[in-house]
């Protein structure tokens, strides 16, 4: 089993000039990095959730961020004045936001009923029900309850019972899949399987026990490092022909990661969505915050490349096919309680967007049952909003780390326009 070193090596780094201490702060997730943000013209202030530090050798890192103060993007466009960080109301954006977005305001309310999405993430979140409850209710959307057979949470074996250990900083991370699948899709049931440790065994095996219980769409926001045994991990894990499973890119900027780096996923990069006063309404960018945070890309050194990918540059798989909001200074809006002050948070990070896309496959519908979904955005290029601005790193290789018209790793062919991309 691959270490996270390298994950470890990068937070380290991305605290730049700060003191021992609040690198230490930052390194376990609890500590406040500053940015500058061009589009509230103000600092919002994010960490790394807890998960995103890897906890034991092995086990591999969530991505995603949770602000901790300033003025976002969702509350500068609407004159909000608290604080991001002070829980009481939401600061990012919610469901409407992403629907008008991504052009799925019709589709998020006629479509999904029928399918289920998976989420795929490790540990307990004791409060997993009570928190999406309370952040559907918030929005209008209707309720998911376990009661109604809407929502299901079981352990990678597939106990309703017998589940994982709790923690604090991947039940972060639960909330926010859950929310953002809700956000998209709120129509489609929702299927929780928790991993006993995030190591990728135990995660893959979670996947597999989603396919088996019937998921067609599974959202998994964590990676680490590549390795040799990336390839046994694809037949092991990731190959189910008929199943739209995503995954995403990673929040350390230019770099491969697995699993997004698997030819049988659909690797989700993360942009910067700000309003605009374009005819969409809304404009993106490459997420990048420095040179060792912002989404992940490049050019697998393991992974062969799928058919489906005619990219030049790269002889094996290419990160990243989609992509969507991830930049936590225009980051969405989640409920959490456990191991927090329960309330209203806004959270950025690729994790953001892998369970945005899971989501939008589910509006599409149900994939060809021998199909790998990953291929339908290259076979409908013209249906996805091309991201032509911005870079997350330096690459040898142009489009490899910087966004240009058509393909480029760091946003794939773009982000949704509607749900036609994503279909077969």
């Amino acid at each position: 089993m691959r270490t996270n070193f390298p994950h470890i090596r990068l937070r380290w780094h991305r605290v730049g000039s700060a003191t021992a201490v609040t690198a230490a702060l930052v390194l376990a997730g609890f500590g406040t990095a500053v940015h500058a943000d061009a589009t509230t013209s103000s600092k919002v202030t994010w960490a790394a959730t807890p998960c995103a530090t890897p906890k034991k050798t092995g086990e591999l890192a969530c991505n995603s961020l949770r602000v901790t103060g300033g003025t976002t993007a969702f509350q500068k466009a609407r004159g909000i004045t608290p604080k991001a960080a002070d829980a009481a109301t939401p600061s990012g954006y919610g469901p409407s936001d992403l629907q008008s977005a991504y052009g799925l305001t019709a589709a998020a309310a006629a479509n999904g009923s029928g399918e289920t999405i998976a989420i795929v993430d490790a540990y307990n979140d004791p409060n997993a029900e009570a928190d999406l409850a309370k952040y559907r209710s918030y929005y209008g959307l209707p309720a998911c309850t376990s009661a109604s057979g809407c929502f299901k949470k079981v352990s990678q074996t597939g106990s309703t019972t017998s589940l994982p250990s709790s923690d604090a900083g991947w039940s972060e991370e639960i909330s926010l899949d859950l929310d953002m699948v809700s956000a998209i899709a709120p129509n489609a049931k929702i299927l929780l399987v928790e991993a006993k440790s995030a190591t990728m065994a135990n995660l893959g095996k979670a996947v597999n026990e989603a396919v088996t219980l019937g998921a067609k769409f599974v959202s998994n926001s964590y990676g680490g490092s590549e390795s040799s045994s990336d390839t046994s991990y694809d037949s092991s894990y990731f190959n189910h022909p008929g199943v739209a499973i995503t995954v995403s890119a990673g929040d350390e900027g230019y770099g491969a990661e697995y699993p997004a780096a698997s030819k049988y996923v659909t690797a989700v990069g993360g942009t910067k969505l700000s309003t605009s006063s374009t005819s969409r309404g809304w404009t993106e960018s490459v997420w990048k915050t420095s040179s060792t945070e912002g989404t992940g890309s490049g050019c697998s050194s393991y992974d062969a490349k799928p058919s489906w990918q005619t990219d030049t540059g790269c002889t094996k798989r290419m990160i990243a096919d989609v992509s969507a909001v991830a930049d936590p200074a225009t980051g969405v809006s989640v409920y959490d309680s456990y191991g927090v002050t329960a309330g209203w948070y806004t959270f950025g990070g690729t994790s953001a967007s892998s369970p945005i896309i899971a989501a939008v496959y589910a509006l599409a519908g149900t994939p060809g049952s021998s199909d790998y979904p990953a291929q339908y955005p290259y076979k409908h290029t013209s249906s996805l909003n091309d991201v032509t601005s911005g870079n997350n790193g330096s690459c040898s290789t142009s489009y490899f780390c910087t966004a240009t018209s058509g393909y480029d790793g760091p946003t794939g062919w773009g982000t949704p326009k509607g749900v036609s991309a994503f279909t077969g």
